[in-house]
């Protein structure tokens, strides 16, 4: 058999296939059995055909809204939309579900998910991050809400990966600001650095920064404004040493507080002379 032949033969077959299941879903929707019905979208369910098992999940909302089945339905017709990958309608579904059926048993794992949808639209760090930040506030709501959750520690990571993540964004954020010639922008942005994220492993590399950052700013300032800018550089250089006296750029911020004192010195010289 010729490889054409065969791949037409391939495809007759997927095509007959999905008019099969299509007629499935189309006689099992007409269908007055709910039952029936129902035991149809499981199955679909646990064969993992997720859009068929939504359909017919859907339709039987009215069906069993307020009996004993309606909470599974639920659970799965919410799964269903995570499987499916629309996590926006999955994180809305999880959210109704533990409103609705708060003393479920399923209410964390619900509650859990909600929160896991958010993480699952987080993007790359080049990209906007509330969804990211939204993540770490539904997790964080989650840890507090089920203290005793088996699922505390991957909420705690998944915090964890979040934060790193916006950090990345931030100190690329500074070092376009830097790298553009932004002295002062950039000084400012490696500070928050600073402040936002205290137990990074890179707090004493974004310090450094933050000493370039204002010694080129003082650098590149009008002559009346340099000796408070190269003030400013000594004072960052004396927090570093105070802060990192272990750090292994220690040579390198007292070479910029050496070289800003001489500036600073030099300028002090040059208005004595002029006077």
């Amino acid at each position: 058999m010729h490889t054409s032949m065969i791949r037409n033969y391939i495809l007759l077959v997927l095509i007959i296939g999905l008019a099969s299941c299509s007629n499935k879903l189309t006689k099992t929707l007409k269908s007055t059995d709910s039952e029936y019905k129902l035991k149809v979208a499981e199955s679909y369910y646990a064969e993992k055909k997720y859009n068929n098992a939504q359909v017919l999940f859907e339709d039987l909302f009215p069906v069993f809204k307020g009996t004993a089945k309606f909470e599974d339905l639920y659970y799965k017709y919410a799964y269903s939309a995570y499987y499916l990958k629309d996590y926006i309608t999955a994180e809305n579904l999880f959210k109704t579900f533990v409103e609705t059926f708060p003393n479920s048993g399923k209410a964390e794992e619900a509650d859990f998910m909600r929160a896991y949808c958010f993480y699952k639209q987080s993007p790359k760090p080049a990209l906007d991050q509330t969804n990211t930040t939204k993540a770490m506030g539904q997790m964080q709501a989650f840890i507090n809400n089920h203290p005793l959750s088996a699922r505390v520690p991957e909420a705690t990571s998944i915090i964890d990966e979040a934060r790193a993540k916006l950090e990345v964004k931030d100190l690329k954020s500074a070092q376009l600001y830097y790298d553009l010639g932004f002295y002062k922008a950039a000084a400012i942005a490696f500070s928050a650095l600073l402040d936002n994220y205290p137990d990074t492993r890179t707090a004493d590399e974004y310090k450094l920064m933050v000493i370039k950052s204002y010694y080129l700013y003082a650098n590149n300032s009008i002559e009346e404004k340099q000796v408070e800018r190269y003030d400013k550089v000594v004072t960052e250089c004396t927090e570093f040493i105070d802060r990192f006296p272990e750090s292994k750029l220690i040579t390198t911020v007292e070479s910029y507080k050496t070289q800003s004192l001489n500036n600073i010195n030099s300028k002090n010289e040059q208005v004595k002379k002029a006077a």
